[in-house]
């Protein structure tokens, strides 16, 4: 797949370029670049991504990076037994738990939320920093409403984490979490105040919080360019309305001109008739005149 030139493999993290060391260095330059395009593409184009990540898988399969890479570039096309497989083997190459979380997810999406609430209580979840943690509670009540139990997800979603008032990373994902809970269990007043709080702490936009507050405020946005699309059909309408009103104005005009010139036409021809006829009337009185002369003669 084309890479673009301005996209060198030195983009990469320190830690991945380590583990590339012990590939040859020309081979090693291609793994990186096609990681570093994984990297760029995934959140906007899920499937040019995955299309390089098994460049990548294919040139060195054998590197942990790389597996993890086609593992999340699998999850973001939903293709959760071929991410659950490269995570898998990721963990193996390292002995990492960071993965445990995105792991219990792909059980998920295969439809087998069991086995994530299980991950959920294995002793691996005690291994994960403050951000894993927090994600494999958000997997957990995920889990919890895949099988229809709101109330537990609910409670599954309130901890320390929840209440603090610091803003950490994964704040305003867990507290639109627990907004979005409280919503499906019916509790609308609730769920109001927890996506108020998502908004507030959401300062990369990484929810839709504030659309989700604003529809349950009542309140409806116009998308910009179809507000713009709106303004210039009226404006359309508008001038097409006011071309109508012209011609038909112009037609009116016409009309009547023509109207005047047949009045004038027919006034025209009603005096030149008028005009025959006192002409005959006057060449009568002349005659009968004539006639009165010659008798008196």
């Amino acid at each position: 797949m084309p890479i673009p030139e301005d996209v060198t493999g030195d983009e990469i993290d320190k830690d991945v370029r380590q583990e590339l060391l012990s590939l040859p260095k020309t081979l090693a330059d291609d793994v990186a670049r096609n990681l570093v395009m994984v990297a760029r593409l995934i959140d906007e184009d899920p499937e040019g991504a995955y299309g390089y990540s098994r460049v990548a898988l294919r040139l060195a399969s054998r590197v942990a990076a790389v597996r993890e890479a086609a593992g999340f570039a699998a999850y973001a096309n939903q293709k959760y037994s071929e991410a659950l497989a490269e995570f898998r083997a990721a963990r193996r190459m390292t002995g990492n738990v960071d993965l445990w979380p995105v792991m219990a997810d792909c059980e998920r999406g295969l439809g087998r939320p069991e086995k994530a609430l299980d991950m959920a209580g294995a002793p691996e979840v005690h291994k994960l920093d403050k951000a894993g943690q927090v994600e494999m509670r958000l997997v957990a009540a995920g889990a919890r409403r895949d099988m229809g139990q709101l109330d537990a997800a609910i409670v599954t979603l309130q901890s320390p984490e929840l209440a603090s008032s610091s803003v950490q990373p994964w704040t305003a994902r867990l507290r639109y979490a627990y907004a979005d809970a409280l919503l499906a269990a019916g509790r609308v007043d609730e769920a109001r105040e927890w996506f108020a709080k998502a908004v507030e702490s959401d300062r990369d936009g990484s929810t839709d919080a504030s659309d989700r507050l604003a529809e349950l405020d009542g309140v409806e946005f116009l998308d910009a360019l179809d507000a713009d699309d709106e303004i210039e059909t009226d404006d359309e309408t508008d001038e097409a309305d006011e071309a109508d009103e012209a011609d038909e104005a112009e037609a009116e005009a016409d009309e009547a001109e023509a109207e005047a010139k047949a009045d004038v036409v027919d006034d025209v021809a009603e005096a030149k008739a008028e005009a025959r006829d006192l002409s005959k009337e006057t060449a009568a009185d002349a005659s009968d005149e004539d006639g009165a002369g010659t008798e008196r003669d």
